[in-house]
């Protein structure tokens, strides 16, 4: 049988109208899959260089004023544990951007790998301090500290930028996915709700609610108060 050019037209309108289905139907399926915590910003200072040792150090040769190729060296020297060099290079790379959250990190880090959990301390303290300037700066700072694994100054960091701005959607988003993460489910869902309230075009906070038995409302659709599914 021919097909007449309506006939064809028709069928090329329905199988798009498929295939658009089919890609909303995936994008809805990773909503509810596994919720990594995400980067509030930019991550790239926090990303590992897979450079080696000899070629960060012809890069400082051609451009030592260079932060990013001395926070590689850093990090480098910090796996290897030579904390004099990995000091040397964080600090310097913290001398050319000073709010360099990824070496803030990092280096308190490295004091606390070598044991001196004082300095650790007191260098966080400091960077935590200094990062309140903005909202977005602190979260930075929190999520290279949960990168390294040191939760404590992680979760600091966190409950700072929902102290200092409790309306931020970006605030109770990180730090209800860092209590995801961690399997507290009670103190995610209570950031998370609050988060999605403030700003409900979040596919990824909605995937997580759904994860935890919340039931949301998408935009352009009459919104009601959040309610947990019925057991």
């Amino acid at each position: 049988m021919t097909l007449g050019y309506r006939d064809m037209t028709q069928v090329a309108r329905t199988f798009l109208m498929c295939a658009l289905l089919a890609y909303v139907l995936i994008v809805l399926a990773g909503c509810a899959g596994t919720v990594a915590p995400t980067p509030p910003v930019d991550p790239v200072g926090g990303v590992p260089s897979d450079k080696t040792e000899s070629q960060l150090v012809g890069e400082l040769n051609k451009k030592f004023e260079n932060p990013q190729v001395h926070y590689d060296l850093a990090r480098v020297y910090h796996k290897s544990q030579n904390w004099n060099k990995a000091e040397y290079h964080y600090n310097v790379a913290l001398g050319f951007d000073p709010a360099n959250r990824a070496a803030q990190a990092g280096l308190v880090k490295m004091f606390a790998d070598r044991g001196d959990k004082t300095k650790a301390e007191q260098y966080a303290n400091s960077y935590i301090r200094q990062a309140a300037i903005s909202v977005a700066e602190t979260l930075r700072l929190g999520w290279e500290f949960e990168q390294l694994g040191m939760d404590e100054y992680a979760l600091r960091s966190y409950r700072q930028a929902v102290a200092a701005a409790p309306d931020s959607d970006a605030a109770n988003k990180q730090i209800g996915l860092y209590y995801l993460g961690k399997g507290d489910s009670a103190n995610a869902k209570q950031y998370l709700m609050r988060s999605f309230e403030l700003n409900p075009r979040q596919p990824d906070v909605a995937g997580a609610l759904g994860r935890l038995g919340v039931v949301v409302q998408t935009p352009g659709i009459p919104q009601g108060p959040l309610e947990e599914k019925k057991k």
